[in-house]
């Protein structure tokens, strides 16, 4: 029987059993639950398809709207014709870990050996995906901040371990109440993953913050691994490296993104700095994970470190656009204020509308404002019910920016939300 056949009928293919467990086993490609981001899609479809002369507002989309800076762009454009750059990085070349060594110094005064404690990264999503192979074997646990980027915790089960979640409630900022962790857990914790500013609650840390989680990690002995990929979008003061809290290096790493504070999404660079021997076990996982990244791209991203203008004119940008949303919203009955950084707005989730309709939790309010108002949101349920708003939509000038808001204002007020008190 063909596979073509055996598909047809519904048939498993012989290795249907041979799947691992940690993909789902003989049941991988068998569930029918629908995830989060897909039902977004199908009621961005029905919208589009009950109203297809309206325009979807999609507040929704988590990537930057803007092509990466003419003058990095040019040089990407010098260095891909060079000959030099046609082989294999592998762990990098030294001119991007000289560049994001100057970069560390120059904006949290913390010196790093660009040979030892920095390593380059294809984006940072792969090093949440490879920092677990250096730590976790099974039973170990990995803690981890909800809501919130969810790879190095799927990879900590990739191989035996268990994720710890610390849940983020407004009453606490946002922080994680690590007073409440359980004494079993401390003892079987080898990583504790923090992403701040943060995604998607927008909030940031404290020096205060930062200075319990190293002396913690020194007494319950865990390494720490701070995300700090919208660390180049803070709003309320200097952006704040987990690096430069005294004993810091001491206990792990900070792993920095070219995508949200660059505009450089697709072009897939990053770099995980801090403690030398925790950038050595991630250098060699990654040297047996993948050879590096295209060596113009990492000179070009080099240009990017060394252009302070650029991070600069980025957070302009996006402040101006979450002041005007912010302003917007209140006018309409959310509760919200401008986050402390990233270009995410998270705010309380309405519980109905006027006209009677009720929403269990966020997902159902983001259907609901999707299909009949044409306003996309993304919605988290994990610690209460809240709507994250991207600020990344494309608008070219300020006067496209004011008449979205605009038009996200009226269909707001034709929604007619209420929340519980």
């Amino acid at each position: 029987m063909s596979t073509e056949t055996s598909e047809k009928n519904n048939v498993d293919p012989y290795f249907q059993a041979l799947f691992a467990d940690r993909i789902g086993g003989a049941s991988y490609g068998k569930d029918t639950e629908i995830y989060k981001f897909e039902k977004i899609k199908r009621a961005k479809r029905k919208a589009l398809s009950d109203h297809p002369g309206r325009k979807l507002l999609d507040f929704g989309i988590g990537e930057n709207d803007s092509m990466a800076d003419s003058r990095v762009r040019e040089v990407m454009n010098q260095e891909v014709n060079k000959t030099e750059n046609r082989g294999y990085a592998d762990n990098g070349i030294a001119e991007y870990k000289e560049a994001a060594a100057r970069f560390m110094k120059r904006h949290f005064d913390v010196s790093l050996d660009p040979a030892t404690q920095i390593n380059h990264s294809i984006g940072s999503k792969p090093a949440y995906a490879m920092l677990p192979a250096c730590f976790i074997n099974p039973g170990d646990v990995t803690m981890m901040t909800v809501p919130g980027y969810p790879v190095a915790g799927t990879h900590t089960r990739y191989y035996g371990g268990e994720v710890f979640k610390l849940p983020l409630l407004a009453e606490n900022g946002f922080l994680p109440d690590l007073d409440s962790v359980p004494d079993d857990i401390y003892r079987r914790t080898k990583m504790l993953v923090l992403n701040y500013p943060n995604s998607p609650t927008g909030a940031t840390a404290t020096r205060e913050f930062y200075e319990k989680v190293v002396a913690l990690a020194k007494a319950k002995q865990f390494i720490v691994v701070q995300d700090a990929a919208h660390i180049m979008l803070s709003f309320d003061g200097p952006p704040l490296s987990f690096l430069q809290t005294p004993g810091a290096i001491d206990v792990g790493v900070e792993v920095h993104s070219m995508s949200k504070g660059y505009d450089m999404i697709g072009w897939r660079m990053g770099f995980v700095c801090g403690h030398e021997r925790i950038v050595s076990a991630f250098a060699d996982v990654k040297d047996n994970s993948d050879s590096g990244q295209f060596m113009a791209i990492q000179k070009a991203a080099a240009a990017a470190l060394d252009d302070d203008s650029i991070p600069t004119r980025i957070q302009a940008k996006y402040k101006r656009r979450l002041e005007k949303l912010v302003a917007s919203l209140k006018r309409c009955g959310f509760d919200c204020n401008v986050p402390g950084g990233t270009y995410f707005l998270y705010a309380k989730s309405p519980s109905g509308t006027e006209g009677g309709e009720t929403f269990a939790k966020a997902e159902d309010a983001t259907r609901h404002l999707i299909e009949q108002f044409g306003i996309v949101t993304v919605p988290w349920d994990d610690a209460g019910s809240f709507l994250r708003f991207s600020v990344t939509y494309v608008a070219d000038t300020e006067a496209e920016e004011d008449a979205l808001m605009q038009e996200t204002e009226k269909r707001l007020g034709d929604a007619g939300l209420v929340w519980n008190k």
